[in-house]
């Protein structure tokens, strides 16, 4: 009898196991079907479950599942396999002559196309960073915009005039909003199953991003952020870390001009929901967008 996968469990883009966002991770799904990947992701009841499915060459074949359907890229979920193969790689180069870091890079093979991810292990753990597709952007029908904003209970006058809405790609198309207003930004409300009916109509797999610039002096760098990304699957409307958002962020900002490629930003998730996190994302001159961050282990779960 074919045993059991090992079930993963990590937080992504957070230091402790109690922020940013859970991500199951099967290291060995190659004997899995695509019946019994989307079973154990419905059980892990996380955002996103990762399945390493077998190689490719030098690359891992990854494939993701929501808890209700199979989803093409997710970057919580990337960044928490990375460091979960890193942890249990014997082949990591660049051990330091002190001992306190070691760096590697890994390939994975998506169903967007190839994702390069570089891995650093130092004193307090390992980083992941990916770097996405290349990006695009797409104006958002005003229909569309219209039932997006009253979903939200939003008037068109709390979105940003510097920032529009954006329709933006970096392996999955995200709505973007920006809001200007602090306290519309926080205060927003929205019935799950209405917009997830939205998001399944408009072929959206992933999140509606929707963001407020943080207040900083003229001499603060980087450029910060706060990100609430709607995400009703299951008992979960909010995720609290979405590494693919923030690097659709990235190639809108870069689209519009809002930055000065090459730049950095920071992107803050997860206060609402109780897991907060913390997002880097380097934002080239052309090309994928590189988004960074820690993953941690979550405990299993008590049978």
């Amino acid at each position: 009898m074919t045993s059991a996968p090992e079930i993963l469990r990590y937080a992504a883009f957070a230091d402790q196991p109690t922020g940013g966002n859970p991500a199951g991770v099967v290291l060995d799904a190659s004997g899995l079907d695509d019946a019994q990947m989307q079973r154990i992701a419905a059980v892990v009841d996380y955002a996103e479950t990762a399945f390493v499915t077998g190689r490719d060459g030098d690359a891992y074949v990854v494939r993701y599942f929501s808890p209700i359907a199979e989803v093409p890229f997710c970057g919580h979920a990337t960044v928490a396999t990375a460091v979960a193969l890193a942890e249990r790689s014997t082949a990591l180069a660049g051990r330091s002559r002190e001992g306190d870091a070691r760096a590697g890079s890994l390939r994975f093979r998506t169903p967007v196309g190839p994702i390069e991810i570089a891995t650093e292990q130092g004193p307090d753990g390992i980083t992941a960073a990916f770097t996405s597709i290349d990006t695009d952007l797409a104006e958002f029908e005003p229909a569309t915009l219209a039932r997006v904003l009253g979903l939200l209970g939003l008037e068109a006058s709390a979105l940003s005039s510097e920032l529009p809405p954006r329709l933006a790609f970096a392996g999955n198309w995200h709505p973007v909003l920006v809001l200007a207003d602090a306290p519309a930004f926080d205060g927003f409300g929205f019935d799950p199953a209405d917009v997830r009916a939205l998001m399944d109509e408009q072929g959206w797999p992933a999140t509606i991003t929707v963001l407020h610039p943080i207040a900083q002096t003229a001499a603060a760098s980087p450029r910060r952020f706060e990100a609430r990304n709607l995400f009703p699957v299951g008992r979960i409307t909010e995720d609290p870390a979405t590494g693919s958002a923030a690097a659709a962020v990235g190639g809108y900002l870069r689209a519009l001009g809002a930055v000065a490629a090459p730049a950095r930003i920071v992107i803050e998730q997860g206060r609402h929901v109780g897991r907060p996190g913390e997002l880097t994302v380097d934002i080239p001159v052309s090309g994928g967008i590189t988004v960074s961050g820690r993953a941690v282990p979550i405990p299993a779960p008590a049978d």
